[in-house]
Order: C-alpha cells, then structure tokens, then sequence
C-alpha cells in the first residue's frame, strides 16, 4: 500500500501524516492483541487485513528509498535498529482506518476525475509539462506494479485525501497567534557578560579528613564497582564457517562465468532528450541544430529546461523504451540523434560524455568470487549446525563443551561489566558484537539458557553466565584520591556559585558591570544582538534562554564550561511588525503544526473506535526480530 502513496507522500496532507506516523506508540499501545486474524495477516483495523506481504514489500522499497536518498546501503536490520518497520507499519494501518472511514462515509471517485488527476498531477509531466505516459510508466517500473493495480491503489489514495483534506481544509492561524509567534522568535536582546576565572577568582582549601569522610558517605554510588560477570560464548558465525570451506579452481570458474556481469561496470553516457509531439517538430529542431542553434536552445523553444533534458549519467538498459536506448548508445560523443519515434514520443538525444564499459577477468576478481562461493556454503551449513548446538544445549550440556565436539569457537570471558569493560577498564570483549553479547550475559542468571544472539554476518552465538561478581562499596582508603578530587570540585563549585551570586546581587543594585568584571578576575564584553533561536556571541545556550526572562538591566547567571557566566540584559528591541512574506511562513508553519495535531487525533480516535491490533506472531515472522510491540 505504502507503494502507492509514494506519489501522495509529497503533498502536505501525506507529510504531515507521516511526521505523526512516526510516533507509532499510538497504534501499538491500542487494545489487546488481536487472535483472530486471517491466515498471514499481520495486523487489523476494522474490517480491513494488512497481510505480512503487504507490509514486507511497503518496508523494502522505504529501504530501498532511503538507501537512494542517503547514497549508501541500509541494511534490515539498520532499518529495524532506527524502527523503520514499526514506522512502515504504522502508516500502514493509520492509511487503513482512514480507507475504512472513507467507505462507512460511501465516498466514491469517478474514473474520469482519477484519470484527470494523473494528467494534472506534477509527478508526471514530462519536459514540456504535459502529461508524460514515460514518467508513468517509469514509476510502475520502479514500483513493479500493473496499470491496473496502480490506478486501484491511487483511488483509495485519492479517497483518503478527500477525508483528510475536509478535516484540515477548516484550519485556520489566528491573526493573533502569528503576532505572538514573530514577537516570541524576532525579538532582540543585548547584553553584557563576563566569565569567572576559578582558577584566579576562587582558593580552595585542601579538604580534611572530615570533610573527606563526608563526601565519600554522601556520594557512595560514585565509589561503588559494578556487577561482573564471567561468561562463556559460543560462536557460529559465518566469517569463522566460510575459513573452512573448500572451494575448487573449477567452482570458482563456473560461478564467475555465472554472475560476470556482477564484476563489471557497464557503459554509462551521459545524455540529455528533447521530447516532441509529433515526428515533424523533432525534424524541425533537428534542422534549426543544423543551422547553428545550441541543443539548449532548440530545447528551450520546445519549452524544456536544462534540468528537464538532462537524464544524466546512465546506462543502456536503465532506458525504458528500447528504440531510444539502441539510438542513444550508438551516437559518438557530442554527436544528436535524428528524430527517434520512441513507443511514448518522439525525441532527439544528444550524447555529451561517454564512460567505457570496465570488464573484469576471472583473476580480476577470483578473491572475490571465492568469498561468495564460501559465504553461500557456510549460510547453507547454518542450519544443520544451530539445529546441533539446539541439540547439545536441549541435552544440558555446557557451551564448551559443545563447542570441543563441534570444533566451533568458545570465548570465555573471566570478568565484564554492563558497558563490556574490565576491572581494569579495557574491552572485556573485542568481537564485532560485543554489546549484543555481553547484554545477552547481562540478560540472564547462572545456569539459565538465552536465545541465541544473531550476528552482523547472519550467525549466531550462545553466551551462559558461568559466574557473577555482584557490585560492591569500594573501600574509603581505596579511593582516597578520588574523594578528594571529587570534594575538591564539589567545593569549588559552591564558591564559584556563591560568588557569581554575590555579583548578580551587586549588578542588580546597580554597581558598574566592568567593575564586577574585574572583581571575578575578568573581562566585561557585549553581545551583538541575539534572538532566542541564534547562538548569541559569548553566552550558552541556557543563558540565552534566561536573558529572555529578565527585565532590562536585570542580571542572572548560569554554568559555563566548569565555571559560571555572569550577564545583563542592557538592550531589548521589540520584534518589527513582520512583512507580508513573513507573516505567511509564520502561518504556513503554524498551520502545518496544527496539521499534525489534527490529524494525530483523527488517526488515534478512528483505531480506538474500529480497533486496531496486531499480530505479534505474524510481526515476529515478518521481520526476522524479537517484538516488543506485544500489547497485553
């Protein structure tokens, strides 16, 4: 379904839908688990099924999009760490209690005013802003959807926008809040400040014994080690399975031969198309090229822009329409094709840069092809091989001993803390996985069996507790030192605070600030004028935030990198009256906030009253994870 929307996704309804979408706590926390699902449902609201299908295909292409976006690959289980597929699913079932709405309010949408919003919509027009069927039928290429099944999808698209655009349509933005949100963000403070030098300005005496004492009692949970456990991992992991492989000369050579063109670069041109209504308009710009004109031109008084002829650097069979593919990569450099009647329009092409296609020999890339040959070797062992260690642990034997009949790595660990480091702060673990390890270890007691951990590579490890070191007071003596430091900062913050007190007092009585500088063995400055949302020169941002609470020629102050700043505000401008582009943004962005909360409530009130509930099983299967979105 999320297929569909990818065209609705750019209006503002569909933005602001998904931006409350993702706080998918409003959809998990609703009603108890739903037990009566339909064979592959994956969740319900109301009558209508969002099948495990469904919602797998809708979170690969939002991977797929966002690794477009990003300019690298992201993993499932990138997607899963940053709760893409509870988003994915959310919008799933938040789109399917507004379907549900639209059909009990019988709205309906005639075929010819859907076809009339394809022709209309900006996602399809093509370089002389019409219509463009290429454009369409690109998008189902990428989307690998029928005509038919896309033109279903976009009415349901379609309906749910008429329910949500009369809900927000009605909105309006106060004259009266706009005014307070430019006088809130546009108003200018000055002020003067200075920042305590603690090294000169404040002596702290050395602590004694009773202070000493005292701030070792009132600060035990400083002193105090942490829990350690002695684990035992069991490692299977297909980078240790794949070392064992044998892999001959000849499987290398039939496998390369197999997937070749998966180690080459094929040839890549960089092209720009004129688009013309019919054969005799593209003869003519073909002519007016012959006369002297720039290919820029002729597509400027075919109505295009540079940015619309430009297809830029591409391959052969990344081009839809075979006769404009075969035409394009047959040109020299520089070189413009004659009119080309493409099954969509007619075009002329001109090829401006062409990058050679790079093959690559067998030892080339033998390496290459041997670690796919080995990783596809050690993923089909996985199996029988979890399926065993299942079996020894079911059996009660210790994860060593499994390990010694199996011949698979055992680590033993003598000593980890929650955060994997040693008594001696080092790594306790130093695999890849470490952190999922060791919380597996801190996930469970001695003599209690955990599930499996899953590896980055697609393995699996067993961590049992062979022993635990609970956390303990760390003896006064052992930890003199820091005591100290610690008493040593403590009250050298008091001074510092009690000074800065002293001179915010003395400011607001009216003493010379540049004085009370020099009494903190500092030096008086002024800010530029600052708003509430700029960095002001020389203050934090919480100081920032207090100056806006004070009076002019009122002073404050606040903690600044181990010492304390002292400020007044000496100049404040009211916020001008806002210009007319102004007071638009502001209500264009207040109206979008009140968007969110409009239709968050909408969404939120409809699943409460259809109901709306998952399948934690179906979940679990879908995304290969443990949930923890089961509800009770």
């Amino acid at each position: 379904m999320l297929d569909a929307l990818r065209r609705g996704s750019t209006g503002m309804v569909a933005k602001a839908l998904f931006a409350i979408l993702v706080l998918s706590f409003a959809i998990w926390g609703i009603g108890p688990v739903f037990r009566n699902f339909g064979r592959g449902a994956l969740a319900k609201v109301g009558p209508h099924e969002i099948r495990a299908e469904d919602f797998q295909r809708s979170l690969q292409n939002e991977i797929r999009a966002i690794s477009r976006q990003t300019g690298r690959h992201i993993t499932p289980e990138q997607a899963h760490a940053a709760g893409l597929d509870q988003r994915v699913l959310a919008q799933l079932m938040a789109w399917a209690a507004v379907e549900t709405h639209a059909d009990q309010l019988n709205l309906a949408l005639s075929d010819k005013a859907l076809i009339d919003g394809l022709k209309t919509d900006p996602a399809f027009k093509g370089p002389d802003g019409n219509f463009s069927s290429i454009a369409l039928n690109d998008m189902l290429q990428q989307l690998g959807m029928s005509e038919r099944g896309f033109l279903a999808l976009r009415r349901r698209d379609e309906l749910r926008e008429q329910v949500t655009g009369a809900l927000l349509n009605g909105i309006a933005v106060p004259d009266s809040l706009v005014d307070l949100v430019n006088s809130w963000r546009n108003e200018k403070r000055v002020a003067q400040y200075f920042v305590i030098d603690a090294d000169k300005a404040v002596k702290v005496p050395e602590p004694d014994d009773a202070r000493l004492h005292e701030t070792y009692d009132a600060n035990k949970s400083e002193f105090t080690s942490p829990e350690y456990r002695k684990l035992g991992v069991l490692m299977l992991a297909v980078d240790d399975l794949k070392k064992k492989m044998e892999i001959t000369n000849a499987e290398i050579g039939a496998k390369y031969d197999e997937t070749q063109k998966d180690y080459n670069t094929p040839e890549l041109r960089r092209l720009q198309q004129i688009s013309f209504k019919d054969k005799a308009a593209a003869e003519a710009a073909k002519a007016a090229l012959a006369s002297g004109k720039s290919f820029g031109e002729v597509a400027k008084d075919a109505g295009a822009k540079d940015a619309d002829i430009d297809l830029g650097l591409i391959s052969k069979e990344r081009l839809i329409d075979p006769k404009i593919a075969d035409a394009a990569f047959a040109l020299p450099k520089d070189a413009v094709s004659d009119p080309i009647e493409g099954r969509f329009t007619t075009v002329l092409v001109r090829v401006s840069a062409i990058e050679p296609a790079v093959k690559h020999t067998l030892a080339d890339v033998k390496d290459q092809v041997r670690d796919k040959i080995a990783t596809a070797k050690a993923q089909a062992q996985m199996q029988t091989l979890l399926d065993q260690v299942e079996d020894g642990r079911s059996a009660g034997k210790p994860l060593k001993e499994i390990a010694e009949q199996m011949k698979l790595p055992y680590l033993e660990v003598p000593a980890a803390d929650k955060s994997n480091k040693t008594p001696e702060g080092s790594p306790a673990v130093t695999l890849p996985d470490a952190q999922a390890l060791v919380k597996a270890g801190f996930d469970t007691q001695v003599g209690l069996q955990n599930e499996a951990v899953e590896l980055h590579d697609g393995g699996y490890a067993w961590v049992d507790v062979l022993a635990t070191t609970e956390k303990k007071q760390k003896p006064f003596d052992e930890v003199k030192e820091q005591v100290k430091a610690l008493a040593i900062a403590k009250e050298r913050d008091r001074l510092i605070t009690e000074l800065a007190g002293k001179l915010v007092e003395k400011a607001n009585t009216g003493a010379d600030f540049t004085t009370l500088a020099t009494e903190a063995d500092a030096k008086a400055d002024t800010t530029l004028p600052f708003t509430r949302t700029t960095e002001a020169q020389g203050l934090p941002s919480d100081a920032v935030a207090r100056a806006f609470t004070l009076a002019k020629d009122r002073a404050a102050s606040s903690p600044t990198n181990g010492t304390r700043i002292v400020y007044k505000v000496t100049e404040i401008t009211p916020a001008p009256e806002p210009t007319k582009e102004q007071r638009a943004a502001i209500a264009k962005s207040l109206k979008n906030d009140l968007t969110d909360e409009a239709l968050s409530q909408y969404v939120v009130a409809l699943e409460d009253r259809l109901g709306a509930h998952i399948n934690p099983v179906e979940y679990k299967r879908a995304t290969g994870t443990e949930s923890d979105t089961e509800t009770q």
